[in-house]
């Protein structure tokens, strides 16, 4: 008998995530990862020359475990955990991406037309990494958190900002996909 890996089912991850944030919320904690940036820039030297790097980065350390679990878990899940058969896609999404340019569409999860060494390193690759990363890190600055501080800490912990938040990154991504993404591609 084959046995073909599923992704978890919302009632294994979701009361995990919840634990998980049970427990960072009780030990006054909050889980995000722009913060790790910061922590990481600070740990570069940033601090020398920009005041918001100022900050005593060693309490942030445990934090810095959520990236490597992240990398980690990325690897073992690319690796050893993804299933290798065909994603089931609606015949007007494969016309939709087809009509943008992407062949073999439903074969991968990552398309090599936007992640392959090729196109990251193209001069269209490399704006699109540049501008992107600047108006992420300007968003995440902004809003005082990322999608998964405010998705996940901040409405758990009830707060009206991170549910502003949360509705603006919806709303921007709709705008992104709908409306700039078919201009750029």
């Amino acid at each position: 008998m084959e046995y073909i890996l599923q992704p978890w089912p919302w009632y294994v991850s979701g009361p995990l995530i919840a634990l998980v944030m049970f427990l960072l919320l009780y030990f006054g904690r909050t889980f995000g990862m722009s913060s790790n940036l910061r922590t990481l820039c600070t740990i570069g030297g940033a601090g020398k020359r920009v005041e918001f790097f100022k900050f005593d980065w060693k309490s942030q350390r445990w934090n810095l475990v959520v990236v490597a679990g992240a990398i980690f878990g990325g690897f073992i899940a690319h690796y050893f955990l993804s299933n290798p058969i065909d994603i089931a896609l609606s015949d007007a999404t494969v016309n939709d991406l087809n009509n943008l340019g992407f062949s073999n569409v439903g074969n991968s999860l990552l398309p090599p037309e936007l992640f392959s060494l090729e196109a990251v390193l193209s001069f269209k690759g490399i704006l699109i990494l540049a501008i992107g990363g600047f108006l992420v890190g300007f968003g995440t600055r902004y809003a005082g958190g990322c999608t998964s501080g405010h998705a996940i800490t901040g409405l758990s912990s009830l707060q009206l900002p991170s549910l502003i938040a949360v509705i603006g990154f919806f709303i921007g991504g709709l705008i992104m996909i709908h409306l700039i993404y078919p201009i750029l591609f």
